[in-house]
């Protein structure tokens, strides 16, 4: 996790990998545990607070990406979609 926030690992890998891949299953399986907190009856406290748990993950991917964009060496045009595309990522898996 230290070498994903310092943007030590390579743009693709971190992109794909520790964003979208581990992000995004982590996002589901907050999400169901949350639908089935409430659908278990439990407090409404425990579902947000479920739903809430992948944030400090999420926020590590997109700032890791963007850091590893940052010390990309090839085209600067795959460093730029990067970043507008893990800060959108990020955005969805936030409120999704």
């Amino acid at each position: 996790m230290v070498a994903l926030w310092s943007g030590e690992i390579p743009l693709s890998q971190a992109f794909w990998e520790y964003a979208v891949v581990y992000g995004t299953i982590v996002n589901i399986v907050a999400t169901a545990a949350a639908i089935a907190a409430v659908a278990a009856g439990l407090p409404d406290a425990v579902g947000i607070g479920l739903f809430l748990i992948p944030i400090p993950y999420i926020l590590t991917a997109v700032v890791g990406v963007v850091r590893s964009a940052n010390r990309y060496s090839g085209p600067p045009m795959w460093a730029g979609l990067a970043k507008i595309a893990v800060v959108v990522w990020g955005a969805v898996m936030t409120f999704i």
